[in-house]
């Protein structure tokens, strides 16, 4: 116990070891690097506190209790303000396997803590084995405390959250099974009947709650590995023994579930997207947003074609991660649907949806929000199919036949409400028939005016009734 105490407290060399031992944790993490991580692990001083909580548990001793809380929290939030101030410098910021990795905790997390813990306990009671039984024990705190200080700079919220439930799951667990073993081994024999039994109660009902919820995680991490093999199988099956599943990956967020997938197959092995779906959905026997990417080969091509089909496969990996689910989501905000309602076509980058209609908005709003979401989406092609609505009013000043900004624009809005609901012609209120006439009036000067900005822009005119000071564009049949 008297080393116990000796390690537990807050000291110079205590914070900047946690420092240092979360600097190499982050930085291994951040590039995905197993043995960097457990290299911080061998120089971090996180067994003494929480050693000492576990035994000032066995013993009822609060001063060491308040001593060891206050050593163990210091701690912490040193690593945690540590590493988010790395990672905000870091020009190195995408979630990497090993960060993801210690976002959903789980059963066997919990029982990871559980034996470090157990060995540790032991190997500080026998006196043996120190520095490998603290490793084991800063493996289940360290690196998930250094994710939290990753989903503090990123403001990832669901890494944070995730990152911060291990942590508070692996360190209760550690601590109450110090106190545990402590007391088969005799410390806090003196405690009263009462006093034991408090403890026994209270540690079992502490493992049963929190291993109620992480069982439930496992098996929900379970689920969704299973659901991904039975797609691969799938995939392999329905493409035949020449294909290769490239990339599959499952959002088990989204309801229902979406299925993205990149397929290398013989041309000759080409499958339909709604068969696909249909066969999927009936083999899992759930719904399903099934996106497949068939990247199809010639029978007699060579290897030199099955790497360029690969590069491809990459290519539409990369632009089918979270900046085409991004692109998506802007869209689907703008036209106010569903996420089902959007078309991505990854290949020519390009997204479309139709949009709902919004109560008393104009034509030229939904012109506005397609480029608004344009800007927002780049190096995405926007479409935004606007409801059928009248055209806008094209108006002249009087006695003149220009078109100012204002004219000009409504032609152009008319010109694009054509294009979206594939309208190849406009009808033009006041358009002479044939070839103009030598003295055309104010109002065919008008319609002459409009009918040349339409050609410009690929529509076609046609004359129809009205004209006058103001009038509106209307579709029309080309030719008609």
């Amino acid at each position: 116990m008297t080393r116990i105490v000796a390690e537990s407290g807050f000291t110079p060399r205590y914070a900047f070891m946690t420092m240092m031992s979360a600097g190499i944790a982050i930085l291994g993490l951040l590039l995905s690097s197993p043995a960097v991580v457990i290299g911080a692990m061998l120089i971090s001083p996180l067994m003494g506190p929480i050693l000492g909580l576990g035994f000032s548990l066995a013993l009822f001793d609060f001063a060491e209790l308040r001593r060891s809380v206050v050593a163990f929290g210091a701690g912490s939030v040193l690593a945690v303000l540590f590493t988010a101030a790395i990672v905000t410098v870091s020009p190195l910021q995408a979630p990497t396997a090993e960060i993801l990795a210690r976002t959903r905790p789980n059963l066997f997390d919990l029982l990871v803590a559980l034996f470090a813990a157990l060995a540790g306990t032991f190997a500080i009671i026998r006196g043996r084995g120190e520095t490998i039984v603290g490793v084991a024990i800063a493996t289940a705190l360290m690196p998930p405390l250094a994710v939290v200080g990753y989903g503090l700079a990123t403001r990832n919220i669901p890494v944070l959250t995730g990152s911060a439930a291990l942590f508070g799951a692996n360190f209760v667990t550690i601590a109450l099974a110090a106190t545990a073993l402590a007391r088969l081994y005799g410390f806090g024999h003196f405690l009263s009947a009462r006093q034991s039994w408090m403890q026994t109660v209270v540690l079992i009902l502490a493992f049963i709650g929190m291993s109620i919820p992480l069982a439930f995680s496992l098996g929900q991490i379970a689920s969704e590995a299973l659901t991904a093999n039975q797609v691969r199988s799938y995939l392999s099956e329905r493409f035949g023994p020449g294909s290769r599943v490239t990339q599959l990956d499952l959002d088990f967020s989204r309801t229902p579930l979406s299925v993205r997938s990149v397929v290398i197959a013989p041309r000759d092995r080409a499958v339909g997207g709604r068969m696909l779906d249909a066969e999927l959905e009936k083999r899992l026997g759930r719904p399903l947003l099934v996106q497949v990417d068939q990247i199809l080969l010639n029978p007699n091509a060579g290897a030199g074609a099955e790497q360029e089909a690969l590069a491809r496969a990459n290519a539409a990996a990369a632009t089918g991660d979270d900046v085409s689910a991004e692109v998506s989501h802007v869209v689907e905000v703008a036209a106010g649907v569903a996420p089902e309602a959007v078309t991505l076509d990854r290949e020519h980058r390009r997204v479309t949806a139709a949009a709902a209609a919004l109560p008393g908005a104009p034509l030229a709003a939904y012109w506005t929000l397609e480029r608004r979401a344009s800007a927002a989406a780049d190096g995405w092609t926007v479409e935004l199919v606007p409801p059928l609505l009248p055209m806008p009013a094209i108006a002249f000043e009087d006695n003149n036949d220009r078109l100012d900004e204002p004219g000009r624009r409504a032609v152009l809005v008319s010109v694009w409400a054509a294009r979206r609901w594939n309208v190849r012609a406009l009808g033009v209120p006041g358009l002479p028939a044939g070839a103009p006439p030598e003295r055309p009036t104010l109002n065919q000067r008008r319609a002459l005016a409009v009918a040349a900005l339409l050609r410009e822009n690929g529509v076609s005119a046609v004359p129809a009734q009205g004209g006058g000071q103001s009038f509106a564009l209307s579709p029309a049949l080309a030719g008609s």
